[in-house]
């Protein structure tokens, strides 16, 4: 599940930001995840407020209203205060598509892209997803959880608050528990919020090499049930794609974590397009990637608004992929906010094609790459991947009884996240109340 604050994690009895520029609290009266014009809505408020109380946030207004308060009058040395002077205030990234657990960088697979290798042929020889199983099978439980701490505080320092972390690179039972517990203690150990995956179902490992379907098996009838009733995962992910598994066994993999009561996810539409209209009546919560797509995708996708609003499957987009691997083509983020669908922004961190845990790059691709706009690219990565993860009633946004996720950004203009390209102004990140 996603993790509740365990013992340890403090947070501030009271916390007041004050004289922020651009306060931007993503509220907005929309039902469900942001769509079309409403994904630019970021209910920016100038010299704004934040008072946080317990980790939770209990309101949110101008500096002056907030000086006129009389609970803040009464109470003003108790509070912990930050002046925010020239500075912007968003809520803390949601990053909800990562594969931190691994323990070496594919330096090998980079010299050969480089030497100009696609992305499949790197896998036919050996290179790609299967190429970090080794290492993380061999790998003791402390070490792996190491590794994705070390992910996680990367991203910290970024102004990410809240990240969906994948296990994949196990590929057998034990290997793929193990990650899932790394991944638990690692969440543990960080002030942030960890929505957990299984995502046994990355490739087949060489072991199944041909024999997908029984590899399938293990993923239903081992892996999922071991992960459900020892509370690992929230959710169970699938790589649906040419080289990966079929829409078939992704049906399989969906059915099965429907039974134990988790969610789904999947990668859809990487290399090739894979008809999504099968996939999306598990109401997966988020569909990543999304590079090939037919306009019979987008008009399934589009529907679920009128059938779910609330509930609405995400369309994830990772551009730092499409960067990393030096391809001329981008998500076409364009088609699928006008067409009513809504998206989320997210790193894609992984050892073999997006090796960077920056969301403000990310949006900064998203800005140059898939032309959304500066406000666009805030929401989604925001309010939007809070959705991806069905954590919006905690997180996303900063609104009265969501959880104080806070990122302080030493710019003067929401525009400037974007625009300063792979540069960090993250001046300062709170996390359930409390500077991390």
């Amino acid at each position: 599940m996603a993790k509740a604050m365990p013992v340890g994690k403090r947070h501030e009895a009271a916390l007041l930001l004050v004289n922020i520029r651009q306060l931007l609290t993503l509220s907005s009266a929309a039902q469900g995840p942001r769509r079309g014009r409403d994904l630019s809505d970021l209910g920016l408020i100038e010299d704004g407020a934040v008072l946080a109380v317990g980790g939770k946030i209990v309101s949110v207004g101008t500096t002056r209203d907030a000086l006129r308060d009389s609970w803040i009058k009464k109470n003003r040395r108790k509070i912990r205060e930050i002046d925010c002077t020239g500075k912007i205030v968003l809520p803390g990234f949601v990053d909800s598509h990562t594969h931190p657990a691994f323990t070496a960088p594919r330096l090998v697979d980079f010299e050969q892209r480089i030497a100009g290798a696609a992305y499949e042929q790197i896998a036919e020889a050996g290179g790609g997803i299967r190429s970090s199983v080794e290492g993380v099978r061999k790998a003791p439980r402390s070490t792996l959880a190491a590794c994705v701490v070390r992910a996680l505080s990367q991203m910290l320092a970024l102004g990410t608050t809240t990240v969906e972390a994948k296990s994949g690179y196990g590929l057998n039972l034990d290997a793929e528990l193990k990650s899932l517990e790394a991944i638990g203690d690692a969440a543990r150990e960080w002030p942030g919020t960890v929505v957990p995956t299984l995502l046994g179902a990355h490739v087949v490992p060489r072991e199944y090499e041909g024999r997908e379907d029984k590899y399938v098996r293990i993923v239903c009838k081992e892996m999922i049930p071991r992960a459900a009733r020892n509370k690992l995962a929230r959710f169970v992910d699938v790589f649906c794609d040419r080289g990966a598994f079929s829409p078939a066994s992704t049906e399989h993999v969906f059915l099965a974590a429907r039974e134990q009561g988790l969610g789904v996810r999947a990668h859809v539409g990487q290399l090739t397009r894979s008809e999504i209209a099968p996939l999306v009546k598990y109401d997966p919560a988020s569909l990543d990637h999304m590079d090939y797509v037919g306009e019979d995708d987008i008009a399934a996708l589009a529907a679920q608004s009128v059938i779910s609003p609330a509930y609405q499957t995400v369309v994830t987009l990772v551009p730092g992929a499409n960067y990393f691997l030096g391809l001329g083509r981008f998500p076409d983020a364009r088609r699928f906010i006008d067409s009513g669908v809504p998206v989320a922004l997210a790193t894609d961190y992984n050892p073999g094609t997006s090796p960077t845990s920056s969301m403000p790059f990310v949006l900064s691709l998203a800005c140059t790459h898939m032309k959304m706009t500066p406000a666009e690219a805030i929401a989604a990565a925001t309010i939007n991947g809070a959705h991806a993860l069905r954590l919006a009633e905690r997180k996303g946004s900063i609104s009265p009884g969501k959880d104080a996720d806070l990122a302080i950004f030493d710019v003067g203009d929401y525009r400037e996240l974007p625009y300063w390209v792979a540069a960090n102004r993250c001046h300062a990140v709170i996390c359930a109340g409390a500077e991390a």
